[in-house]
């Protein structure tokens, strides 16, 4: 599988972090590419405006396994207004970047990790991000119903 990933991201795809699901997670975030055929789900546990727990399941390639794992790194612990700063970028960066053909995986990576807190946002607000700006969430977005 090794072409032209990084070391990190071999690690991150052999032995992801935070692989699994979260019962009654406060926020889900469920998205998938139709064109590569990745879905990721991504669960998050929230107290005191804290991310305290993160879980992901990815249905994908090795890059969509590694950025949902780098992804779960970089925002447990954090507040929500800090998760929110994620950005793609900064998932294939901390990977030590990806192909070039890949990097819509550490985008997915990202919408994930912006749906999981829509998500807790409306049922804890009443009121989510604002997605209408964010295209490609909704354009990836995977229905529920």
């Amino acid at each position: 599988m090794n072409q032209g990933y990084s070391t990190k991201v071999m690690e991150h795809f052999a032995s992801p972090h935070n692989v699994g699901e979260i019962e009654n997670a406060d926020g889900v975030g469920k998205v998938g590419n139709p064109v590569c055929g990745d879905i990721m789900n991504m669960y998050i546990k929230v107290e005191n405006n804290v991310i305290t727990d993160v879980k992901f399941k990815t249905f994908g390639c090795g890059a969509a396994i590694a950025t949902s794992s780098m992804a779960t790194d970089l925002i447990k612990g954090k507040t929500i207004e800090e998760a929110l700063k994620l950005t793609n970028d900064a998932v294939a960066e901390a990977l030590g970047g990806l192909p070039k053909v890949k990097m819509h995986c550490s985008v997915l990576a990202e919408q994930a990790v912006r749906g999981a807190i829509d998500d807790y946002l409306r049922k804890t607000t009443g009121k989510g991000l604002d997605l209408k700006s964010d295209e490609d969430l909704h354009e990836h977005a995977i229905s529920e119903d």
